[in-house]
């Protein structure tokens, strides 16, 4: 079933392909060639070819994104998910999803580059801007399949691999030789690209330095790969990073929340790149579901939110230096980010539900109020009882109601289908990919760029700066957008035991009583009128110490690949290739 969907959305999404039935693991996310005979003939047609690749062959990675970037690493809760107890496996559908998605980037982007490269009505410099961002979705398919997967299949051509009669036969390659073919493909990327400096329609697509930031942020993760971190690897980090900040005219969004909102996300460039949904359903697979997953029952008119019963973790609120438990009136707000990431009892968000009255003649969303007021306000959400135990609900990846993505876009959103960006490299992550990759050379300039990315979130500035103080920033700053668990990937490259016993030591349960305390606060007239009196609430240590060992940094590839490929089995040998001799893009 899953495969007919990725068919038919790289069928409309390319107009004109051809498909075969091979049951393989390259085959089945559709990389077969496409018919040329009526498309690529134009620098259109070559934007939509490219297109498709900023949302739909996404579209199987989301849930699973979010589960291994957030569950995983403790940021989030999510009941009896397998992902909070890492007791994961190759059939959870989570992640065969996730591989299902990256072959299909990685397939389409192949596919497009020979097609475009083979064109010849469109202009040189359209054609080069085209393979350009392709070969950047390509390596960004590839970062994520080693940081996840570990050891994998390099398919440079899908044409010719599927004429050599080898498609499953393809063994996996050496994770250092990943990530010079990814270093190898961005290089290429930038060749191609052009260099925009303003303008917001330049910031919707990958440009030249949305690729660099991504070079960036490779060669920080490759960098500990041998076991020791390479002093080469990291100044090519700071030295891509510092380009970016330098010479991209991209900026900090001055407020934060607005980097997470529909209208206007991106008017500085702060997000080099994301996946940019629309809300159509047709295909299906072009539209943003996130808010599905993560939003609690009732926060739309559409009926198909559910997520109510995960959210930030125990472990992330302390992070911020706050929990559920804490009197609201003094509770330490100071970190802006908090707000914008977790739902706490007394929050109200003026951008969601903004044409909903929650108390005389204010409006937006009353977190508490939605909650209890069950007949009125939260007609049709949770009905009076607190949704997760940890005390706190998502903020990321929501748009709100109707009316707010209707405000922003002037567009209605459908079931399961807004138009949210997904923002998976922003310029603060560049920020601090610098700040860490000098921070024992140049500390200085790393206190320089963590004190700007914490001036804009309200944080006090620090006055000394040590790598410990950027790891815990990196989550502050980017949690709840999928990447945590592959800051802890990358670290436990060169020191493993720390990210097992920091795991380890998180609490990553929740809490007992917290509803009768929330609801006496509230009043019976929804007036925040009641005593706060948490001295009776408990903390549940159920799903803490984790069984998480070394091996746990490597997710299982999926079943179905090892059925179709016995090479992808996780003891299978992993072969050297000298990729900069095997592969070529020669243009």
């Amino acid at each position: 079933m899953k495969r007919n969907i990725i068919l038919k959305g790289l069928s409309v999404a390319a107009a004109v392909m051809a498909f075969t039935s091979c049951e393989d693991f390259l085959n089945r996310p559709a990389e077969d060639s496409y018919n040329v005979d009526n498309f690529y003939k134009n620098d259109a047609q070559c934007e939509q070819g490219v297109n498709y690749m900023y949302n739909s062959p996404w579209y199987d990675f989301q849930r699973g994104f979010i589960k291994v970037g957030e569950v995983m690493s403790g940021n989030m809760y999510w009941g009896s998910s397998p992902y909070l107890d890492f007791t994961t496996n190759g059939t959870d559908e989570d992640l065969v999803n996730m591989s299902y998605s990256l072959w299909a980037v990685n397939g389409h982007a192949n596919t497009v580059i020979n097609n475009i490269l083979n064109s010849e009505g469109p202009s040189q410099a359209c054609k080069n801007k085209c393979i350009g961002e392709a070969l950047t979705w390509k390596a960004f398919a590839y970062f994520f399949m080693v940081r996840t997967f570990g050891e994998v299949p390099i398919i440079h051509d899908n044409t010719a691999l599927i004429a050599s009669g080898n498609v499953n036969k393809v063994q996996k390659v050496q994770r250092a030789d990943i990530y010079e073919y990814i270093i190898m493909t961005l290089e290429k990327a930038l060749e191609l690209l052009p260099k925009k400096t303003g303008g917001f329609a330049d910031y919707e697509r990958i440009d030249y330095y949305a690729a660099e930031a991504l070079l960036a942020k490779v060669y920080l993760t490759r960098a500990g790969i041998s076991g020791t971190l390479s002093a080469d690897d990291l100044k090519k980090a700071a030295d891509y990073a510092k380009d970016v900040i330098d010479n991209s005219g991209r900026t900090l969004t001055p407020n934060y929340e607005d980097v997470f909102r529909l209208k206007g996300f991106n008017q500085t460039g702060e997000c080099l790149i994301s996946w940019l949904w629309k809300c159509g359903r047709d295909p299906w697979t072009q539209q943003n579901t996130l808010q599905s997953d993560l939003a609690m029952t009732g926060f739309d008119e559409n009926g198909d939110c559910w997520g109510g019963y995960g959210g930030p973790s125990v472990d992330l609120q302390a992070a911020f230096g706050c929990t559920a438990t804490d009197n609201p009136a003094v509770r330490d707000n100071s970190d802006i980010r908090r707000h914008a990431t977790m739902m706490l009892p007394g929050d109200v968000y003026s951008y969601f539900w903004a044409d909903k009255t929650y108390s005389g003649s204010k409006k937006g969303f009353d977190y508490l109020r939605f909650i209890y007021d069950k007949d009125g306000y939260g007609k049709g959400g949770p009905g009076g009882e607190l949704q997760c135990n940890t005390g706190a609900n998502n903020v990321k990846n929501l748009y709100g109601n109707n009316q707010d993505h209707i405000s922003a876009l002037g567009i209605t959103p459908m079931n399961m289908a807004n138009q949210l960006p997904t923002h998976i490299l922003r310029l603060s992550d560049v920020y601090l990919i610098y700040a860490e990759a000098v921070v024992n050379t140049d500390n200085a300039a790393a206190k320089e760029y963590v004190n700007k990315v914490r001036e804009r979130a309200g944080a006090k500035a620090l006055d000394n700066v040590t790598w410990n103080d950027i790891w815990k920033e990196r989550r502050l700053e980017l949690a709840g957008e999928g990447d945590r668990w592959y800051d802890y990937v990358r670290r436990s490259y060169y020191d493993v035991d720390a990210c097992i016993a920091e795991l380890k030591a998180q609490k990553r349960s929740c809490w007992d009583g917290l509803n009768k305390v929330w609801q006496t606060w509230i009043g019976e007239k929804f007036d925040y009128s009641g005593e706060w009196d948490a001295s009776k609430v408990t903390y549940n240590p159920k799903d803490d110490n984790p069984n998480v060992t070394a091996s746990s940094f490597t997710l299982p590839m999926p079943t179905e690949d090892i059925i179709f490929n016995g090479n992808m089995a996780s003891g299978a040998e992993a072969v050297h290739v000298d990729v900069r001799s095997e592969y070529h893009y020669n243009f």
